[in-house]
């Protein structure tokens, strides 16, 4: 294998049909068959052993699930196959310094796992806009953020995903991209719909451990081609593409040279590609809206044993983010030195003639090293990889975004649903995800520059920092109030939704082509427009709630940290209205009716099958209390708090050694 990259992006990616015959062998063949056999086994085998006929069994898990599939799910959740195409394609770009968008989780997870969760579990909530509506009564907050969400997952989560995915699918099978995104989101969507929470976190174990074994392999190989570390770092500086001109264009040498800061995390603060000030202090904002407040994270952590359990799989999760810088990031500036013509490319003709994109082909970087470097076999494995990392994120958004849209919004639309009525809304909305992600997918191609990681990243820097300010504030200030929460969200969203739409308009330029955009709407990094919109929410919250009238502490016993503790009844402000499955439900005749086969293997298949005897008071009233349980035993109480302190020394390392 030639070390340059003329010689190998012309033998491959300009020709898709090599390509993809390359994994058309039995050894990859049988591997990739035998990953989706295991995963639909596995798949099965929790939907058949946990309850998936009621809310809580369906969208929780029972609240059952021990610390070790937590941790994974929690990682799978997270790392979508758009982070080996992002993290890897921005690497090859600009050096390490992305990996602080991995890196930063380790702290947020810990201030999940210790100060959020438990309120959460206190105030008996299954989705973040049901807490806001207990915390803050009334009916707009809920609504605003459950659509808001909804959004996100479509624009933020799901398309960049699906989008990822189909490249990796593209070069390796030669289908046509729209062809292998509906074919993944079918399977996907299958064992999601009929499984529940529980089918999820199951499969995510599993695939956790394919994506760290196939990852792992592929950097052992990528480091003997390119002659170990030393030999990476002096040659992807100079890994500079060999065409450079052309297209009537005049380059700046600063669009095709590696940054002299490629392997350091703290980049300069106005010409980094990731500046440290927005480093240190921009994504921890994000980072704390995503680990902290999205439903897909929070979701996992609910469905936890006891606090213990959410604690450590917290902790696990954190030590495996840190591993992206080697599984991903360190691949992609890799195929940099390897491919450089490709990866590198800053014509727009080149750029057309190695992937099909103007732009850039640096979301290339991992797919083509994958298809070049591994032999038979394991190139079916990390094709596998690529699909466990795609299906593990979707399932789990699918089913956040599902309890999101039957817990807060369909039970506004239908106030006397039944349960089985619910449940049967939320797995048909995920159709309705699914038919809006495809359409999203074009303005996800083009966006940032093709960078993949960025636009993720910037999306969430404009819709993320309010939610995070005013969750923040309604767990730490109980003085803050309905009326500050409502606008400091309405006014960041102002401020995102601007900046948002600008760049969609004028398109965010590249290189070559800078933006038209007005400077004083987009010409701030979006790092720190994210510190901006954070700051000035936090400020119309607090001045708004201190302007208007407080909500009594009888209306927030364990809504708030300083009330976590407190033993009084509670009076919700929502008291008013009966919880999702609390109405029809409740008098539903659980007695056996006389049904055919095909009736009853539907009814298993989707879990709507009878449960059981209706629950006694008492019964009721044990399960409730064991849903808002957070009491731990001091001997894993002290064990889990010593291992946070062990993984904040070891995160300190990590940038100290970096930095």
């Amino acid at each position: 294998m030639a070390s340059t990259g003329s010689s190998n992006t012309s033998a491959g990616i300009p020709e898709l049909p090599s390509l993809s015959e390359r994994i058309q062998n039995p050894a990859d063949i049988s591997v990739i068959v035998i990953y989706f056999v295991v995963v639909m086994i596995v798949g099965l085998w929790a939907m058949l052993k946990t309850n998936r006929g009621t809310i809580g069994g369906f969208f929780l898990a029972g609240r059952e699930m021990t610390w070790v599939p937590m941790g994974a799910s929690l990682f799978a959740s997270n790392i979508g196959s758009g982070h080996f195409v992002g993290l890897a394609g921005t690497g090859a770009a600009s050096g390490i310094a992305v990996t602080a968008f991995e890196s930063h989780s380790l702290l947020l997870l810990l201030v999940l796992g210790w100060f959020f969760v438990p309120i959460y579990i206190k105030a008996g909530v299954m989705t973040m806009p049901e807490y806001l509506k207990k915390r803050f009564g009334g009916n707009r907050l809920q609504v605003y953020l459950s659509v808001l969400s909804l959004f996100m997952c479509v624009a933020l989560k799901i398309s960049a995903d699906i989008f990822a995915g189909a490249i990796f699918i593209k070069l390796a099978l030669g289908l046509d991209l729209y062809l292998a995104i509906v074919i993944l989101l079918a399977v996907t969507a299958v064992y999601t719909i009929t499984g529940g929470l529980a089918s999820v976190i199951y499969t995510d174990t599993l695939q956790t451990g394919v994506m760290l074994l196939g990852s792992f392999i592929l950097l052992g190989f990528a480091f003997v081609e390119v002659g170990g570390y030393e030999s990476f770092a002096e040659k992807y500086m100079n890994a500079i593409p060999s065409v450079i001109e052309g297209d009537n264009l005049t380059v700046n040498p600063g669009c095709y040279t590696p940054q002299a800061d490629s392997f350091h995390l703290f980049q300069d603060a106005a010409t980094g590609a990731i500046p440290w000030p927005g480093m240190v202090f921009g994504i921890p904002i994000t980072a704390l809206w995503y680990w902290c407040t999205d439903q897909v994270i929070v979701q996992r952590c609910l469905s936890g044993k006891d606090m213990s359990h959410v604690k450590a799989s917290c902790i696990m999760c954190g030590y495996l983010k840190l591993l992206p810088l080697f599984l991903m990031v360190m691949p992609g500036m890799i195929s940099r030195i390897l491919y450089t013509d490709m990866v590198a490319c800053v014509i727009p003709s080149e750029c057309v003639k190695h992937c099909g994109i103007d732009i850039g082909c640096t979301n290339y970087a991992y797919p083509t090293m994958v298809l070049e470097l591994m032999p038979a076999g394991l190139r079916g494995l990390m094709l596998s990889v690529m699909l466990a990392s795609l299906m593990s994120s979707l399932t789990s958004i699918f089913n956040s975004a599902s309890t999101l849209f039957t817990i807060d919004l369909y039970t506004k639309m239908r106030k006397q649903a039944s349960e089985k009525e619910l449940l049967i809304a939320g797995r048909l909305f995920v159709i309705v995800l699914i038919v809006l992600s495809i359409l999203w997918v074009p303005i996800v191609e083009v966006s940032q520059g093709g960078q993949l990681i960025h636009y993720t990243e910037a999306i969430s820097s404009y819709l993320g920092p309010p939610i995070a300010a005013v969750f923040l504030l309604a767990i730490f200030c109980k003085r803050v109030n309905e009326q500050g929460a409502f606008w400091g969200l309405m006014v960041g969203l102002l401020f995102g939704i601007i900046r948002m739409i600008a760049e969609f308009s004028y398109g965010t330029g590249s290189c070559l082509a800078p933006t038209n955009c007005p400077k004083i709407i987009c010409g701030v990094h979006y790092l720190y427009f994210s510190i901006i919109v954070f700051s000035v929410t936090t400020i119309v919250v607090l001045g708004i709630s201190f302007l208007t009238k407080p909500i009594p502490d009888i209306n927030l016993y364990r809504l708030c940290w300083s009330l976590r503790n407190s033993k009084e009844e509670r009076i919700d402000l929502d008291a008013d209205e009966k919880r999702p499955g609390e109405t029809e439900n409740s008098t539903e005749d659980h007695s056996e009716k006389s049904h055919g086969c095909l009736r009853k293997t539907y009814d298993l298949f989707c879990g709507l099958q009878n449960t059981g005897p209706k629950l006694s008071k008492e019964e009721e009233e044990a399960l409730k209390k064991k849903l808002t349980d957070t009491s731990e035993k001091p001997l894993w109480k002290t064990i889990v708090n010593i291992n946070a302190i062990i993984s904040l020394a070891v995160t300190v390392f990590f940038y100290a050694y970096f930095a």
